[in-house]
C-alpha cells in the first residue's frame, strides 16, 4: 500500500505501541502516506477512545512526527469518528484535520463488533441487523460529515451473514457514499477478525468502482506489527475490482495517486 490513513495510537486505551514505531514500520513497508485516525472522544462507550482532554497531545504528537519524519514519509492528521445520534460533537467534526472517517460501530447503542457483546446476536433477525447498519452507513453518508467511510461491511465481523446479497442490502447507502462524493477504505483488519476478508468484499467494492466512488487503505493498525501486513491483498483486491489509483486527504481536500 502506498496510502494507509487508518491507524490508531495507544491513546485509545486498546492499542499498543509508539507513534514513532508504526511509522518506523510503515517506512520499511514502502508506505509513502501514513495517516492516523484515532478513535474520536464521545460521551459514549469512552473506555475505547481518547478523551476530550486528550485531543491536543494526539494531535501535537501527530503534528511532531510529521515534522521529524518529513524527509522520509508524510504523515497525515484524521480522526475516526462514530456516527452516533447525539454523541457527535463538534470538537470533533470541525477539528483542523487532514480527513475524519466515519464508522457505524453500534446498532441502537449495540456495539455489534466487540467480542464482549457477541452474546447479542442470537437475540437478532440477521438480515434485519445488516439493513439497519447499511441504513446507518447511509445515513452518515447523508450527513456530509466526513471524508471517508471506515470498513464499510463491518456488521459481516464475526461471520454472521444475511440470506440477501450484501450488494442489495448495501445500495442505497452506496448510492448515499457517492453522493456525499466520499471514499471508501479497503481496511484489511477483517484478515485479523473470523470473517478472515478484508471489508468490504470484493462483491462490495466491485459496486464502489460502478459508481465511480474511489477508494483508500487502511491497515487499521492496534499495533505497529499490524502496519502493512495484508498489503499484496488489499492491492490484488483493488485491481480486481477495476480500480488503479487511491486517495489521500490534505486539509479535508481530496488528491489521487496511482497504485
Amino acid at each position: 500500500m502506498i496510502v494507509d490513513l487508518h491507524n490508531h495510537t495507544k491513546l485509545c486505551n486498546h492499542a499498543e505501541g509508539e507513534i514513532s514505531q508504526y511509522i518506523e514500520k510503515a517506512i520499511g513497508c514502502g508506505i509513502k502516506y501514513f495517516g492516523f485516525s484515532e478513535h474520536a472522544p464521545m460521551n459514549f462507550d469512552e473506555k475505547y477512545r481518547i478523551n476530550f482532554e486528550q485531543m491536543r497531545e494526539y494531535e501535537e504528537a501527530v503534528l511532531a512526527a510529521k515534522e521529524r519524519y518529513k524527509n522520509k514519509i508524510e504523515i497525515l492528521l484524521g480522526y475516526e469518528v462514530d456516527y452516533l445520534i447525539g454523541y457527535m460533537d463538534e470538537r470533533v467534526l470541525n477539528a483542523d484535520v487532514d480527513y475524519l472517517i466515519g464508522s457505524v460501530h453500534f446498532i441502537e447503542e449495540w456495539g455489534f463488533d466487540n467480542p464482549e457483546f457477541i452474546g447479542n446476536y442470537k437475540n437478532q433477525n440477521i438480515d434485519e441487523i445488516w439493513q439497519k447498519y447499511f441504513n446507518a452507513i447511509e445515513e452518515m453518508a447523508q450527513s456530509r460529515l466526513f471524508d471517508i467511510v471506515a470498513h464499510m461491511d463491518l456488521i459481516k465481523i464475526f461471520n454472521f451473514l444475511p440470506s440477501k446479497e450484501a450488494v442489495d442490502i448495501a445500495k442505497n447507502a452506496l448510492i448515499a457514499i457517492k453522493k456525499a462524493d466520499m471514499s471508501i477504505e479497503i481496511n484489511v483488519a477483517g484478515f485479523r477478525k473470523p470473517i478472515g476478508e478484508a471489508y468490504p468484499s470484493l462483491s462490495l467494492l466491485k459496486e464502489a468502482n460502478k459508481l465511480n466512488i474511489p477508494i483508500t487503505f487502511a491497515s487499521d493498525a492496534h499495533t505497529p506489527e499490524q502496519v502493512g501486513l495484508y498489503s499484496d491483498e488489499a492491492i490484488k483486491m483493488a485491481r480486481s475490482a477495476g480500480y488503479a489509483e487511491c486517495v489521500l486527504y490534505r486539509k479535508r481536500k481530496k488528491y489521487f495517486i496511482k497504485f
